[in-house]
């Protein structure tokens, strides 16, 4: 594998990708595949943080329309990101790679609390970070999560695993005439709502010039690929 263009790393993985061909929770053998993927990538010397969301298990959003408090969804939502986070980090440390889940929700029975110097510690020993329950306040999606501990990491950039090989001026899954960008900039992304992520997760990206990667992680390999600047995405950055 070809050396990578990044020091540091966010991994943003959406939780419905942990669900495999399933309808609904944790697929193990996909969750299984998934960290030998995060362990291909580390092992080319990078360090790397994750965060996953949780609407494979719960969506405070989808909660909220049928008629239940925000707020209370929300949390419910971020305790699905925790479920997800032990997971994989079981998953991951099942093939020898030290993690640790740090939680916005303390949570000290299972992992530790949100410490920046300590998660940075982390990541200079080497161990992989897993960050659980977005930002530890309701109203906030696990992409601005993502957005914020990227930033608070000092990351060189935000990659976003998804379903979908990058952003598309449509759905293409519903329009075969929609069109993959292979760069495009924040304030487009903002302007013409790029579904990439949620406004404040592109603004807090665009304002501390963070590059959004958004791939398909169910492509086998497709991380390292684009770890090596290969590999099918597109790059949200500046000037684009």
């Amino acid at each position: 594998m070809s050396s990578p263009r990044y020091k540091r790393i966010l991994l943003k993985l959406s939780g419905e990708v942990l669900m495999g061909n399933q309808q609904f929770g944790i697929d193990p053998e996909f969750v299984a595949e998934l960290a030998r993927e995060v362990k291909a990538a580390k092992e080319t010397g990078l360090e790397l943080c994750l965060v996953i969301g949780g609407g494979n298990i719960f969506r405070g959003m989808a909660g909220a329309a049928k008629g239940m408090d925000r707020a209370q969804a929300d949390y419910m939502g971020m305790l699905a990101t925790i479920m997800n986070a032990l997971a994989m980090q079981n998953a991951l440390e099942q093939l020898g790679v030290d993690t640790r889940v740090q939680s916005a929700i303390q949570m000290d029975a299972v992992c530790e609390p949100v410490i920046r110097r300590r998660a940075e510690r982390h990541l200079q020993k080497g161990r992989v970070v897993i960050f659980a329950a977005g930002v530890g306040s309701p109203y906030f999606t696990t992409d601005s999560g993502a957005a914020l501990r990227a930033a608070e990491m000092n990351c060189d950039a935000l990659l976003k695993g998804t379903s979908v090989d990058g952003v598309y001026n449509a759905d293409p899954k519903k329009d075969s005439q929609a069109k993959r960008y292979k760069t495009v900039d924040y304030d487009t992304v903002l302007a013409d709502n790029l579904k990439v992520m949620d406004a404040s997760a592109v603004a807090l990206c665009r304002d501390n010039s963070i590059p959004i990667v958004v791939f398909s992680i169910r492509e086998k390999g497709n991380l390292a690929r684009v770890l090596a600047g290969e590999g099918t995405k597109t790059i949200v950055q500046k000037g684009a």
